[in-house]
């Protein structure tokens, strides 16, 4: 059988932490943003965990890093 691969858009997107939790960057933070408030735009720029209810299919898609 071949080796399994990682999906290479959740390579690209998604870091898995010391402690197995999976991070992420916020969406919408590219463009468009004179109407988005300063304080939103700082908080978008953080990075977040992702959702419990998502973290299974993530880490099917990371196969081999996770």
């Amino acid at each position: 059988m071949p080796k399994a691969k990682t999906k290479s858009g959740a390579k690209k997107r998604f870091q898995v932490t010391g402690s197995g939790k999976i991070k992420r960057k916020s969406a919408f933070k590219r463009h468009i943003l004179t109407k988005k408030s300063t304080k939103r735009k700082r908080h978008l720029g953080n990075d977040s965990i992702v959702h419990p209810s998502d973290v299974k299919s993530i880490k099917a898609q990371l196969l081999a890093s996770a």
